[in-house]
């Protein structure tokens, strides 16, 4: 499914993990696409309220959660600032879905980043 949402269509995700060496690119991309479906998902389930977001986003927090170990395979970590950009990722996406209203916290809340 293509992503209607212009401009997470063409939303770089996670260009400050991409511009460091220290964050394997092949572990990056695999993050992006989380995002992405991430958005596709919105699109299809259309959430009527933050609760509803909520859950979705909770199901791709624990995406992240399982690519923790692909980052420690690949000599990497979900660190300070890979946790920044990411959680950041999450609140733009709820944003540009209407719900700018979103508790940044409470949309990675599963994390165990």
């Amino acid at each position: 499914m293509a992503i209607t949402n212009q401009r997470m269509a063409e939303r770089a995700f996670l260009r400050g993990l991409y511009r460091d060496d220290y964050y394997p690119d092949h572990v990056v991309d695999r993050g992006r696409e989380i995002l992405r479906r991430l958005c596709e998902r919105i699109e299809a389930e259309r959430p009527s309220d933050l609760a509803a977001l909520y859950a979705l986003t909770e199901a791709a927090t624990e995406e992240f959660n399982r690519l923790e170990a692909e980052f420690d395979a690949a000599g990497s970590e979900i660190d300070t600032v890979a946790r920044e950009e990411i959680a950041e990722e999450f609140h733009v996406v709820a944003t540009a879905y209407g719900f700018a209203d979103a508790d940044p916290e409470e949309l990675v809340a599963a994390r165990d980043w």
